[in-house]
């Protein structure tokens, strides 16, 4: 165990313990959420979108995905839950005036700040966008500064007058909708979604999202509805046609017609009168001329 030159095992060496998971950088995890698509993984660049689970991503991706969705490996795993542009909302973000990085941030320079209290968009303080127009604010300067429409409206008919012509914006129920203070937009509570927000929330906004969309009525119904509604058309008659025998008969009585109107152009009376069409009734005449044609004929040609 000892002076020979070998060595000691010591507990690590002898028992074999679980390696501990990895675990994903914090700092990255932020810098992906925050700087680039959450589809594509390319820095994020205007026209920037938004679903309503809070992912955003280039919308130049959004629509290669809608195109060909195995276009992206992971897509229907990131984004399944979008099927058309109708769910994703266009961002209005506020560029970055400052050409400065924060002391001590390893992450890149962040290119959108928040409007409101110019504090930039690095993922250290939770923003939010509103579903109604898209406008990017954080969370603190959106709730100190966002006024209720029914004070906004008070304010501006004090302004210019009772006379003048104002937009009669509610809310539903009981909920008072609040006006945006960046494009005038209202908008209510429901529609302010957190931008990368933790995992639960964004479960829970999925469940919540698919549990609204299986109360949807199905649109193939709609459509079978509509085609119900509207008066069936009658088919239309098929015309008779002639089959192969009754043509060929057709054209035989053409034929025969037209063969005999050519053999009687060139014969005179007295031999026209000896062709009778076999329908036709026979003038016999008296008892006094009847059956002397031939003698009346003979006579005309001694003559």
């Amino acid at each position: 165990m000892g002076n020979d030159g070998g060595s000691i095992p010591d507990r690590r060496d002898l028992v074999r313990t679980k390696p501990k998971a990895e675990q994903a950088d914090k700092q990255n995890q932020t810098r992906a959420q925050w700087f680039f698509c959450a589809l594509s993984k390319r820095p994020l660049q205007k026209p920037v979108v938004a679903c309503e689970l809070g992912k955003m991503y280039n919308k130049d991706a959004i629509v290669e995905y809608l195109l060909d969705k195995s276009i992206y490996g992971d897509g229907e795993k990131i984004c399944g839950h979008i099927r058309s542009l109708k769910d994703v909302k266009t961002l209005t973000l506020t560029p970055n005036p400052s050409q400065t990085l924060p002391a001590g941030s390893d992450l890149p320079f962040p290119p959108f700040v928040c409007p409101l209290t110019m504090k930039e968009m690095l993922g250290s303080i939770p923003f939010v966008f509103l579903w109604s127009c898209g406008c990017v604010f954080s969370a603190s300067g959106l709730r100190a500064i966002a006024t209720p429409v029914e004070e906004a409206e008070r304010k501006s008919e004090e302004a210019q007058g009772e006379g003048s012509d104002k937009e009669n914006i509610r809310g539903k129920g009981e909920e008072k909708a609040r006006q945006c203070p960046q494009c005038g937009k209202p908008y209510l509570e429901a529609q302010v979604v957190p931008l990368n927000p933790p995992t639960a929330v964004a479960e829970e906004r999925l469940a919540a999202l698919l549990s609204r969309r299986a109360s949807e009525p199905p649109k193939s119904k709609k459509r079978k509805h509509a085609a119900s509604a509207l008066p069936a058309e009658e088919p239309e008659k098929k015309k008779p046609t002639l089959g192969p025998s009754m043509a060929t008969s057709a054209v035989s009585a053409l034929l025969r017609e037209e063969e005999k109107k050519r053999a009687k152009v060139g014969m005179s009376a007295a031999v026209k009168s000896l062709y009778r069409d076999k329908g036709a009734k026979e003038d016999k005449g008296t008892f006094l001329t009847m059956g002397t044609f031939t003698r009346v004929s003979a006579s005309a040609l001694r003559d």
